[in-house]
């Protein structure tokens, strides 16, 4: 009869100790999309793999010409929309099968309904020869095998936007990020602003005088013997 009792009023203690108490709640507002105008044609638009030219005009032939895939792309590095989108960390080239893989992935993942996509980059122009196999050297330039367009670092790609936040674009964004031939990644505007005044940041907080660009200029250790001329312009950070 004792132990029941105790038993009793344990249980009765351990019901009243578990109390939900409510808390005042702070939820923020969903974001204003009533500013943004969705395209009539919401979709990435397919691009020519081969750049037309007139009837009497021979299709010209191109030396390689790294000097389009160097350094720091100086013009289209910012977003248009100020929303989502895909940025070249490296140089490099995109042919019609890239162009095409990022066309087909975005258009079938995306929502026309609320996201449109709009390129950043022109149609593959710069012609590349090859020689077919088994032939011997020389014989002057070989035929065009295909067209590439040149790619330089912080080179906007793809551009994303409309009534969504980033965690939706996000995902499929990646996806074609990781999948091109060279280094990219998917961002946001906000990102983008947030990188570049943690970059100035840290530039200012540098208490060491000795940098890779003092050190070039300097010509400290007689690094101009070995080091290559790009990186005497661009001081290691491009390559």
């Amino acid at each position: 009869m004792f132990s029941t009792r105790l038993l009793k009023q344990a249980s009765y203690s351990r019901v009243m100790i578990q109390i939900q108490v409510a808390g005042m709640k702070n939820f923020q507002p969903p974001p204003d999309y009533s500013h943004i105008q969705l395209p009539e044609k919401p979709k990435l638009q397919f691009k020519d793999k081969v750049p037309t030219y007139p009837s009497n005009l021979k299709p010209p032939k191109m030396s390689k010409r790294l000097t389009f895939m160097r350094g720091p792309e100086p013009i289209h590095t910012e977003f248009i929309h100020k929303q989502y989108g895909i940025v070249a960390l490296c140089g490099g080239r995109l042919h019609s099968g890239h162009i095409e893989m990022i066309r087909m992935t975005i258009n079938r993942k995306m929502d026309p309904s609320k996201m449109f996509a709009v390129w950043r980059i022109d149609s593959p122009w710069q012609p590349l020869t090859r020689k077919g196999q088994g032939k011997r050297m020389g014989g002057g330039k070989g035929a065009i095998d295909h067209y590439v367009v040149p790619i330089k670092a912080g080179r906007v790609i793809v551009e994303l936007g409309g009534k969504c936040e980033f965690e939706q674009a996000f995902p499929f964004l990646k996806e074609v990020a990781h999948i091109l031939p060279f280094k990219a990644k998917a961002t946001s505007y906000e990102l983008m602003e947030a990188e570049k005044i943690e970059q100035q940041r840290l530039k200012n907080a540098n208490i060491n005088p000795y940098t890779a660009e003092y050190v070039i200029r300097n010509n400290m250790g007689g690094c101009h013997t070995w080091i290559s001329p790009i990186d005497k312009k661009w001081y290691f950070k491009y390559v």
